[in-house]
């Protein structure tokens, strides 16, 4: 995997680029703010670029403007969007893209899993950083999540970060057929349409949190 890093904090951009070499893959740029940041990409051609979403002059959205950017210029790179804090205006918007992540900052700590959801997304998948999906379930008008028991609610937020019923029941330590039982009820439940496309599963999770019907 060639990645792009886009961190203005020195050490964590270093430490990102660390991070991924040792992982095996290829840092093929990084950059301290986003100016430029689409044209590098053209011209390098990394599976993934991680930027963070404030970034200089003035520290407010830099980043994820970049982001929007890249994504409206091309569709199916991956971009890894970092947070300090949850900004769901900010990752609802892009996550109808394929090959999107946003994650918490934090989250680089979990190494393992850190780079699974990168190399997920690069592949094309979508990811939502879990309290990113908390906070849009808690937003979420009652009567519609409530009717979920603990176990669907726990399986449709993974669904929401992006894991296949396999990486859903590995994070839960239950069988693969558990976890089609339980998508198969929460979507019944919900009104929402199975399809066997992970980023679809994604949208329709998303559609169903925002209120509104999922395509």
């Amino acid at each position: 995997m060639r990645v792009v890093i886009v961190e203005d904090q020195v050490l964590l951009r270093e430490g990102l680029a660390r991070l991924f070499v040792d992982g095996g893959h290829q840092v093929v740029a990084t950059r301290g703010d986003a100016e430029g940041l689409l044209p590098l990409a053209a011209e390098v051609a990394p599976d993934l670029v991680v930027l963070d979403v404030r970034m200089p002059p003035t520290h407010t959205d830099e980043g994820i403007r970049a982001a929007a950017e890249l994504k409206a210029a091309m569709p199916h790179l991956g971009v890894l969007v970092l947070s300090q804090h949850v900004e769901t205006v900010h990752s609802v918007g892009l996550i109808e893209y394929p090959a999107f992540g946003y994650l918490l900052k934090d989250r680089v700590l979990e190494v393992g899993d850190f780079l699974a959801t990168c190399e997920r997304v690069a592949a094309g998948g979508s990811a939502l950083d879990p309290k990113v999906v908390a906070n849009l379930v808690g937003g979420r008008r009652r009567g519609s999540v409530d009717i979920l028991s603990e176990r669907e609610a726990e399986v449709l937020g993974l669904m929401a970060e992006g894991l296949t019923n396999t990486g859903i029941a590995q994070r839960l330590v239950i069988s693969d057929r558990t976890v089609e039982s339980h998508v198969r009820r929460l979507f019944a439940k919900l009104d929402i349409p199975e399809s066997a496309n992970e980023h679809r599963r994604v949208l329709a999770v998303l559609a169903h949190l925002r209120g509104t019907r999922s395509a």
